[in-house]
């Protein structure tokens, strides 16, 4: 498809790579502007275009002299004339007015005499030729005027604190509107608040009077910025009186009960200053800033809310203004009408005012007409459409004239807000007014129809050469005109080969636009504009550059001051552009000082200073483009030299393919800075984005001297490249990628690995492989020739073509006959080599013969050894996995009404025709057979086979318990083993006693006989403890015994005895007074020790003799160390042991714990005190077993005897 130009779309402005091009714009029909190129201008006729004039509304400054604007273009060049109030305004007659030459401007110099009031009026320019006239809007002038406030007197304002207030400004009206501010006599403006704030109509309010509000320069000034004057107001005075000072002024008239309160004035609910009353209306035209305003008085001072009924306040445009009191929605529109509500609240209350908002519209354009360029017997319309509210009223002029009395043309027809033209000729050539207009305001627009008959011309200059940066979008310019509108089509090439649309872009003015321009866009252009009169063409050339680049930037650094630095700055770009190397220095050229050097790569400072410090910035310039990069320098105070930094590499980069081959490419690349540490090598990775995107694979290695590797590539692969260099440190990060080169595709080099051949059913064959991957199928359409026969057997081989996958089936075989299979891959160039055979099997089936010869040999009493004979290969029917044995348990010798135990299996692997089974029940009946496995399964059963495993040692007796205790029998009570094994013959029971010491006394030994469950021993000593062992014997042995302990009863008769010795009164009294001593000896101790003395205890000692117990130090009168001489004893059952038995040697050794209290203590039955004195000493462990039994009671007694 050919590229072209059509009529009827929208232009579009362009440039190329930053070339200025000078656009000559083809718009569609209904809007076609003709070019004023001077080489069209001379023949070319246009009629008239306002290109600029004053505004509608012109407010001039009286004391300059007044312009009124009015330009035009068209050929021939227009002329002007102006009318003023709706009659012809003659400039001639006015010495005053005058027409700049070339143009239709006015100018009326008042500077020198005149008034600026005596030109107040509607002013109207008409631009005429012969081809029609166009007319301007109606431009009213009007002064600007900024008069003088009247004069008046204006009496002081008393008000009581808390009262509410409005200071009027009334500004004079002005043209235009002044701007209103408050001010006092210093020129400081008033300070405003949610309690005071100015209004839109320049009064200043307050919501509640305060003392502070006090003083008599209250200002109101007018400032109108057009003339550029401040107008002031008469000052206003303000004093507000406290309670206090009301009380002074009237005590001399008022009674006591007249004074007023504490409170300045009375709290009250909000009422509103402005608006007034509950509801008002606002109108606002379209387009234009929606303000509304609600201010409230109150004590204590209301907050204003706002709200809109039935909506909502668009988000984007609402703005609060003046302590939210004023409301403001920019850009309103229709929508934005509806009833605004705002609220006024303090904590005594609230009140509404809604206020009605209707949105007006002056008149707006929907379609503004458009210029019209037609050939002799073309058609066209002229379309005006506008919408405003009130509807707009439209109507059309003609050369400036009510189209209703204008001279009739055939050509045209008018429809409403549409002028039809159909085979029009040149005497239609006209400018046309149309008029859309409301009470709010009018719109005014010019469209020509000129009609011309001129054949294609194109405008650019021939054989236009366009230089573009490689990558970045190509515009070739083909500005034209023709009339009728000429159709644009593009070559590339002396063979004319037209250019399509889905590489180029052709915009509606003519330009060819390259996307995306390559290398391979670099040729000659050549445009083509047609149309019935007749065609033109144009030659352009295009020549792609390669960017600059910089590949050695500038970098950080910190040097010491009266060093030198230097910055490198090395620079890529196309060999036909020339660079021009720029330094700066903070965006600046660098200081004019001999220490600054530059060369062709480099920037050296020598010398540095503090000053030299700052941003340095190397850019490189050519004619289309340019690169900078920028460091930082940064000057130290001189400090000892640093060792040098070492680290990994920086990562390698401009990476560049060159002899791109089919199956190899050369790759250079630039190192990175070494960072002190040379670099021994690089790493080369490749990445496929076909088949494996974002994966990095090894590619190759080199040594660190090279900068550039051959690589061999694989075909049917896009490559992209990355670098790495390594370093005694470590490994560098990876460099960016290089550009991607896609290899040709080839047939596979390779075929599929891991095939197999395993049968799923009896008839049939599985065969299966790994396929390659997309990076070794070489090409497009990877599929595999898969081929198999029989091993053994002549048959042909039988071949399938399959696609991409990883398994056929091949059904219809015979059971477990071996195949010979082949794979071989394949693609849409050709084939892999000739793959080698590998053998398989179809399908197993389960083995038709059991094993003969089954026989047991029993090796003891738990285990057997099972031997068969093996099964013919040919029954196997599949791969023998090896013997199965599954064995039961029948019945015990013992009971022989047990029911039969769960079959257990053991498999043997391979070719094995014995196998040992362990774990069996002794002196049982076990029956067994055997079984050949392959991958299918099971073959049938052997012969079930019986055997018997002799007698065994017993388990331990179930359980062993002892009843019925006396002072001189136990009776002991078992349950027969779970697992006798065999037949028993005799329980063997052993027991002996234990002593209050845990110790063990002789062993006694007695046989039972198997029958009995329960026996008693006679003649033990009462109140003893004793421990059994029991256990069951068969012939074979003895098995595991169990344990037990038990004791014989107490000597009621002593027991009852050593009981009422506890019970009597006087031992009970003698407890009574031993405690007392206690706590008499507590206290004396406690006194004594506060007082930082020693007490003597030789009474103490002399009292209660004790052989044992060491004497006192002499030598210092202080307690020597006191120990029971029963101290390395176990402890005996019973005793009180503290929970701490060392004493520090820094503590006080006057301590109650030398008295060794809690220790061993007991009284004597003439309630001396026999407690063992404690030691500085470790607690040592108690010898011997200590029993789980509570102490005898009559041990216990016995130490109180």
């Amino acid at each position: 498809m050919q590229l072209k130009i059509m009529p009827k779309k929208k232009q579009k402005h362009l440039s190329a790579g930053g070339v200025p091009l000078i656009l000559f714009l083809c718009q569609m029909i209904s809007a076609l502007d003709v070019p004023l190129d001077p080489k069209l201008l001379h023949d070319l006729v246009q009629p008239p275009t306002i290109t600029h004039q004053s505004p509608k509304d012109y407010i001039i400054d009286p004391r300059e002299n007044i312009v009124i604007q009015c330009e035009a273009k068209g050929k021939p060049p227009p002329s002007f004339s102006w009318t003023r109030n709706g009659t012809h305004f003659d400039i001639d007659k006015d010495p005053l007015v005058t027409m700049k030459p070339g143009s239709g401007t006015l100018v009326i110099n008042i500077m020198s005499e005149g008034k600026a009031e005596t030109y107040e009026g509607v002013y109207q320019c008409t631009a005429r030729n012969e081809r029609g006239a166009a007319v301007s809007n109606n431009i009213v002038v009007r002064p600007s005027r900024s008069p003088l406030w009247t004069k008046e007197r204006l009496e002081p304002i008393i008000l009581r604190n808390g009262q509410s207030l409005v200071l009027p400004c009334r500004p004079p009206i002005g043209l235009p509107p002044a701007i209103i501010f408050w001010m006092d006599n210093s020129f400081q403006r008033l300070p405003q608040s949610e309690r005071v704030s100015q209004g839109l109509n320049g009064d200043l309010y307050f919501s509640n009077v305060l003392p502070e509000d006090t003083r008599e320069d209250y200002i109101c000034y007018a400032r109108f910025n057009h003339t550029q004057t401040i107008q002031q107001k008469q000052p206003i005075s303000l004093k507000v009186i406290s309670v206090d000072e009301l009380n002074d002024t009237i005590a001399a008239n008022l009674s006591d009960t007249e004074f007023y309160g504490a409170k300045s004035s009375k709290e009250r609910p909000p009422t509103f200053l402005t608006p007034e009353g509950n509801e008002s209306h606002k109108e606002e035209l379209r387009g234009n800033v929606l303000s509304l305003e609600c201010i409230a008085e109150g004590l204590p001072t209301p907050i204003i809310y706002w709200i809109k009924e039935d909506g909502t306040l668009p988000a984007n445009r609402t703005f609060y203004r003046n302590f939210k009191k004023t409301l403001q929605i920019t850009h309103v529109s229709e929508a934005d009408s509806g009833n605004y509500q705002c609220i006024a609240k303090n904590a005594l209350g609230a009140v509404h005012h809604t206020i009605s908002v209707t949105v007006k519209a002056a008149p707006y354009w929907i379609v503004a007409p458009q210029n019209l360029v037609l050939s002799p017997g073309e058609n066209g319309t002229l379309i005006c459409r506008a919408n405003g509210n009130p509807k707009p009223r439209i109507s059309w002029l003609t050369n400036g004239v009510p189209i209703e009395i204008a001279l009739d043309d055939p050509s045209r027809k008018i429809d409403g807000d549409t002028i039809i033209f159909s085979n029009v000729q040149e005497s239609s050539s006209a400018v046309y007014q149309c008029n859309a207009s409301n009470k709010y305001g009018y719109l005014l627009a010019n469209a020509f129809v000129n009609v011309l008959a001129e054949p294609p011309r194109i405008l650019t200059p021939a054989n236009t050469l366009y230089q573009v940066i490689a990558n970045r979008p190509a515009l070739l310019d083909c500005a034209f005109f023709g009339s009728p509108m000429p159709a644009i089509e593009w070559f590339k090439g002396t063979k004319g080969s037209a250019l399509h649309e889905d590489i180029y872009v052709l915009h509606d003015n003519g330009t060819l636009e390259i996307p995306v321009a390559q290398k391979d866009s670099t040729g000659t252009y050549t445009c083509v504009a047609r149309n019935k009169l007749g065609m033109a063409k144009n030659e352009v050339h295009l020549e792609i550059k390669d960017p600059t680049r910089i590949i050695k930037q500038p970098e950080y650094a910190v040097v010491q001051r009266g060093s030198k630095v230097s910055f490198e700055c090395r620079v890529k770009h196309d060999h036909t552009l020339i660079p021009t190397i720029m330094w700066l220095k903070d965006n600046g050229e660098l200081p004019n000082d001999e220490r600054f050097s530059t060369d062709k790569d480099h920037l050296v400072v020598s010398d540095v200073k503090d000053d030299d410090g700052g941003t340095y910035t190397c850019t490189a310039n050519t004619t289309l483009d340019s690169a900078s990069a920028s460091a930082l320098l940064r000057v130290v105070a001189p400090t000892p030299t640093p060792a040098p930094i070492y680290d990994v590499p920086n990562p390698p980069f401009d990476l560049e393919l060159t002899n791109q081959l089919d199956k190899s490419v050369q790759l250079t690349w630039t190192p990175g800075d070494d960072n002190n540490s040379p670099i021994t090598k690089f790493i080369i990775e490749y990445e496929d984005a076909m088949h494996d995107a974002g994966l990095w694979h090894h590619q190759a290695e080199v040594s660190g001297t090279q900068t550039t590797a051959q690589l061999k590539l694989s075909p049917y692969v896009n490559y992209s490249f990355r670098v790495m260099a390594e370093n005694s440190i470590g490994r560098s990060m990876p460099s960016e990628a290089s550009e991607q080169y896609l290899t040709k595709a080839a047939e596979p080099d390779q075929n599929p690995t891991a095939v197999e051949g395993l049968g799923t059913e009896p008839d049939n064959l599985v065969i299966t492989w790994k396929p390659l991957n997309g990076f070794q199928s070489n090409g497009p359409g990877l599929q595999y020739k898969v081929s198999w026969r029989q091993k053994d057997g002549d048959d042909e081989w039988t071949s399938v073509v399959v696609a991409n996958v990883s398994k056929y089936i091949v059904s219809g075989t015979p059971t477990f006959v071996p195949y010979l299979i082949k794979v071989q891959a394949l693609n849409d160039v050709g084939f892999a080599p000739e793959p080698a055979a590998v053998m398989g099997h179809s399908g197993e089936d389960l083995p038709m013969v059991a094993p003969g010869n089954v026989h047991v040999n029993v090796v003891n009493s738990t285990l057997a050894e099972v031997h068969w004979d093996p099964v013919p290969p040919k029954s196997v029917r599949g791969h023998l996995q090896g013997y199965r044995i599954y064995y039961w348990k029948t019945q015990s010798s013992s009971k022989r009404n047990r029911r039969h135990i769960e079959k257990k299996i053991l498999t043997f692997q391979g070719t094995k025709t014995h196998g040992m089974l362990p774990g069996l029940q002794p002196y049982s009946h076990y029956a067994l057979n055997v079984r050949v496995v392959n991958g299918k399964g099971e073959g049938p059963a052997s012969t079930d086979r019986g055997f018997h495993t002799p007698e065994g040692v017993p388990s331990a007796p179930s359980s062993l318990k002892i009843v019925n205790p006396t002072l001189d029998s136990l009776t002991l009570e078992w349950d027969p083993p779970s697992h006798p094994n065999g037949i028993l013959t005799e329980y063997i029971l052993k027991y002996q006693p234990i002593n209050s010491t845990h110790e063990l006394g002789p062993l006694v030994d007695l046989k039972i006989p198997a029958n009995k469950t329960r026996w008693t021993l006679k003649n033990l000593n009462f109140s003893t403890r004793y421990k059994f062992y029991f256990y069951a014997q068969t012939s074979v042995g003895s098995g595991s015994q169990i344990t037990e302990e038990a004791i014989t009863t107490v000597d009621e008769a002593m027991a009852s005895r050593q009981v009422d010795i506890a019970t009597q009164g006087w031992f009970i009294g003698l407890m009574c007074a031993v405690a007392l001593l206690i706590l008499i000896l507590l206290i004396v101790c406690f006194i004594r020790r506060n007082k930082g003395g020693k007490y003597p205890v030789k009474e103490k000692e002399d009292a209660h003799a004790d052989p044992e117990i060491q004497p006192m130090k002499e030598d210092d009168g202080t307690f020597g160390e006191y120990s029971d001489a029963e101290d390395h004893k176990p402890l005996k059952k019973g005793s009180r042991t503290p929970s701490d038995r060392t004493v520090k040697k820094e503590d006080s050794d006057d301590s109650l714990v030398d008295y060794g209290e809690g220790v061993n203590g007991q009284f004597n039955e003439d309630g001396s005190f026999i407690g063992q004195y404690s030691g500085k000493k470790e607690k040592e462990p108690a010898e011997g077993n200590e029993s789980s039994e509570a102490p005898s009671p009559v041990n216990a007694m016995n130490s109180l005897v």
